[in-house]
């Protein structure tokens, strides 16, 4: 089969390999979407996982299944179906608090495991969910939506709690998008996104979101204007920034990914005097089916954040070169 393969930190290539046997309590699945995800780069380049090698990244993706082991019940040849990719231990302390997605010994498909990037992939069949009628590039979204709806618990948005009247989520790249989606999905009033990039911003506008220029002087003088607030850039001076947007009594969600090292500086008197709540949100934790109910009643604004429909051979510099083009939005492979 044809697949992206991973060779060695930094390098990637595409590669002739074999399918393999079929083990008990796997599925063969014939990828027919894969999207790619930053966290897909940061595995090129040992920064994320095990940095084990070769291995066939992607973590994003869906397909039919072609095959199942003669142990697997309760899962057909010809289901359509999307990949939980987190392969959690079980056994640790955070799983046995239902948090599997802290796991200690977390693995993961695309990370440590062979994933999506391939025309094939062996998948354990209780990592897989019925898609229904959702196209391919579709469900293919229903990873990086369950890391949001991950996000969305931490912060207490889908607990019941009242809803947020105006929202900010700094980022207006593909998950940032598909967060601030998500919060007009929760019934959230006024959402804006806040970027560097008009184009962007013109985007948002477009799926119907608000928009604001970060660092000007318009979203400072937003001062404690939002009752959310969440951080969708990964970049440590913008999450110190924010802070001083929340509302009083309002929550700010570290939603991207800081480099490890990265430091801030936040006065918890503030936090303390304006009853201020912090939370942080890392992958996805068994909410692949919560994603799915969400694209199903989507409108199609979502499947709008798919830009690129390519193949694996048109994948591949992506992986490479950071692209240029801000209307580059959720790269995808996408089988015939």
């Amino acid at each position: 089969m044809r697949a992206i393969q991973f060779t060695a930190k930094g390098k990637a290539r595409l590669a002739d390999l074999e399918v393999g046997d079929l083990p008990a309590g796997h599925a063969l699945v014939k990828v027919k979407a894969s999207g790619l995800c930053h966290t897909d780069i940061d595995v090129l380049h040992a920064r994320y996982g095990d940095g084990a090698f070769p291995l066939v990244p992607g973590h994003e993706y869906a397909g039919v299944v072609e095959a199942i082991a003669t142990d697997v019940t309760g899962l057909r040849v010809g289901a359509r179906v999307a990949v939980d990719p987190n392969l959690p231990c079980g056994s640790c302390p955070s799983c046995r608090k239902g948090l599997t997605n802290l796991c200690r010994d977390l693995k993961a498909y695309g990370v440590s495991h062979n994933g999506g990037f391939a025309e094939y992939s062996c998948v354990r069949a209780d990592q897989l969910h019925d898609i229904g009628d959702l196209p391919f590039p579709v469900a293919a979204l229903a990873e990086p939506l369950a890391c949001v709806v991950n996000g969305l618990n931490s912060a207490g948005l889908r607990s019941g709690a009242a809803r947020p009247q105006e929202a900010l989520v700094i980022g207006a790249g593909p998950i940032g998008l598909l967060l601030a989606l998500s919060l007009k999905a929760e019934g959230v009033e006024k959402v804006t996104v806040a970027d560097i990039n008009e184009s962007r911003l013109a985007f948002a506008a477009d799926l119907g979101l608000g928009g604001i220029v970060s660092g000007s002087t318009a979203l400072a003088a937003n001062r404690q204007a939002y009752d959310f607030v969440a951080d969708a850039t990964g970049i440590a001076s913008v999450v110190e920034g924010m802070i001083n947007l929340v509302a009083d009594g309002g929550t700010a969600l570290l939603f991207g990914v800081c480099a490890p090292d990265a430091r801030i500086s936040v006065a918890p008197f503030e936090i303390f005097r304006r009853q201020l709540k912090l939370a942080g949100s890392h992958s996805l934790n068994r909410n692949i089916p919560d994603a799915l109910a969400i694209l199903e009643k989507d409108d199609g604004r979502m499947a709008r954040l798919v830009s690129h429909r390519l193949t694996l051979d048109e994948v591949l510099p992506f992986f490479v070169k950071k692209p240029t083009d801000p209307a580059t939005m959720k790269v995808q492979y996408v089988a015939d």
